[in-house]
């Protein structure tokens, strides 16, 4: 008899993404290309076999390699095809590393437990990192109670981290900041490839919600991305799984399980959207606003995606010998391309990202579409846009 269905689609999402881990590892670029999010169930896959869907080496006709002076370099007479594809066991990367971000709830205690599962029969070296913010009594004692259970697991390395969580953006973007800080200075520290979040389709459905109060554009309706950060660290196997399925996989396991009380406190954006908002949603929309939310997110993330690479082509097209953007040239732009451009423009000119809002790059737009001789605008960073001679000047003042 098999797992319980909610502990088979854990651990399913879980393999999809440690095989994805190891397509890049193999991979001469696994940074750039992440593997794209699978479907279906995967055959167990042994350490060193090629990736799954790679092609099979075949008599095709193979490359000379070459010297450093471009000519061809001499060959052993009996070296095969095969062997040269063959890479040696001494060649071989070494195992990669994963390490599982928990907070002792019921999502990411179902991710560790599905990692600390399905890693080992991967080859795949699994650890957990939980992270103690300070901001309840006796929080520190809970961090170690969670890392204890992580290495109850049979993950290895796992340690708790003491983080201080600042002000700025308020106290959730605090909190969160100081959290991605110390998961990046962990998986430094320990060389692990990948980092996993348990983040549910849930949160993703409120992340888009969020967004939407907040009148932002269509990156912050695309939510949470299943890779992000630098290299592609972060993975978050959960997005297509529902909360109570992680719930539900942590009961049938006899999981202990944490409820953090921040995740009921009605003083929390997130608290009210999730134990208020979304329930009035359902009850006046119907069952499914979640499911049709994290679609939302899917498809907004693609629209983005491609409006990003129109606006990082056609940047060098509006730009003068000199590098400046001309606005003429802007302005025959469509706004959703042209706003990006501006937006990228800001950053690159200091203007913090995190602080840089839909109305900042409103009123740089209007320098351009809307010109009456206006002032400098005054952007985050000290940033300051001004049109100077049909030029659209972005620097530090």
């Amino acid at each position: 008899m098999g797992p319980h269905p909610a502990v088979a689609a854990i651990r399913l999402a879980v393999r999809r993404v440690l095989h994805d881990i190891l397509d890049e590892q193999l991979s001469p670029h696994p940074a750039q290309a992440p593997a794209p999010a699978r479907s279906g169930p995967l055959p167990a896959r042994l350490p060193g076999q090629p990736p799954h869907g790679a092609p099979t080496p075949g008599p095709a006709r193979a490359t000379a390699p070459q010297t450093s002076h471009g000519s061809p370099a001499p060959q052993a007479a009996s070296a095969s095809p095969a062997a040269q594809d063959t890479p040696a066991p001494h060649e071989r990367p070494p195992s990669p590393l994963v390490l599982v971000a928990c907070s002792g709830g019921a999502d990411s205690m179902a991710l560790a437990s599905a990692l600390a599962f399905e890693a080992p029969r991967l080859g795949i070296r699994a650890g957990g990192v939980t992270v103690d913010h300070g901001l309840q009594a006796d929080s520190d004692l809970r961090a170690e109670e969670v890392a204890q259970r992580l290495r109850g697991l049979g993950l290895d390395p796992v340690e708790a981290v003491s983080v201080t969580v600042g002000r700025g953006g308020g106290p959730e973007a605090a909190a969160r900041d100081a959290r991605y800080a110390a998961l990046d200075a962990a998986a430094e520290r320990h060389g692990a490839h990948a980092v996993l979040l348990g983040h549910t389709r849930d949160d993703q459905a409120e992340t888009v919600l969020l967004g939407l109060a907040r009148g932002s554009g269509i990156r912050s309706l695309s939510g949470m991305a299943a890779v992000s950060g630098a290299g592609g660290r972060y993975r978050r196997p959960f997005l297509d799984i529902d909360r109570q399925t992680a719930r539900k996989g942590c009961m049938v396991q006899s999981l202990p399980v944490w409820d953090d009380p921040h995740n009921t406190d009605p003083s929390y954006t997130r608290s009210r959207l999730r134990h208020e908002g979304l329930p009035a949603l359902e009850k006046a929309l119907g069952k499914g606003i979640v499911e049709a939310l994290a679609r939302t997110a899917q498809l907004s993330r693609d629209d983005a995606d491609a409006l990003d690479a129109w606006a990082g082509q056609a940047e060098a097209t509006v730009r003068d010998d000199a590098g400046l953007l001309e606005c003429a040239k802007l302005y025959a732009l469509p706004p959703a391309v042209r706003r990006r451009i501006l937006r990228r423009a800001a950053i690159d000119a200091g203007a913090p990202a995190g602080s840089l809002f839909a109305r900042h790059i409103e009123e740089v737009d209007r320098l351009i579409t809307g010109w009456r001789g206006q002032k400098a605008i005054n952007l985050p960073g000290r940033v300051v846009a001004q049109r100077q001679g049909g030029r659209l000047v972005i620097r530090q003042g």
